[in-house]
């Protein structure tokens, strides 16, 4: 039985520029700038497949495909997080900071 191959990924100068930028950049989340380099890996001119790709980056095939699709789907905006199901957070993380109330005196160890 032949093995499925991948869709091949043609990548725009201007399109690969921005990927290595967001690939490198210290700023770039780490789960964006790891789909980045996928994506980049899977552009090149040997058209790799998902096995060997995964190898090379130490992750599954089904990852890599999963954004080698969604790329050649949506483009750059498909390397994004999707929003998550669920309620949306009701609090921000510095309002649950614990502060001293005041007149409130904490009981002396002895």
């Amino acid at each position: 039985m032949p093995i499925p191959r991948a869709p091949a990924v043609d990548l725009p100068d201007a399109d690969r520029l921005t990927l290595q930028r967001l690939g490198h950049a210290a700023s770039t989340p780490q789960a964006l700038a790891f789909r980045c380099r996928l994506i980049l890996r899977a552009a090149q001119d040997d058209c790799p497949t998902n096995g060997r790709v995964a190898d090379e980056l130490g992750c599954d095939r089904h990852t890599v495909a999963t954004w080698r699709r969604r790329f050649l789907a949506h483009g750059l905006a498909g390397l994004q997080d999707r929003p998550r199901p669920g309620r949306p957070l009701g609090f921000s993380p510095r309002a649950t900071r614990r502060r001293p109330r005041p007149g409130f005196r904490t009981p002396r160890r002895r």
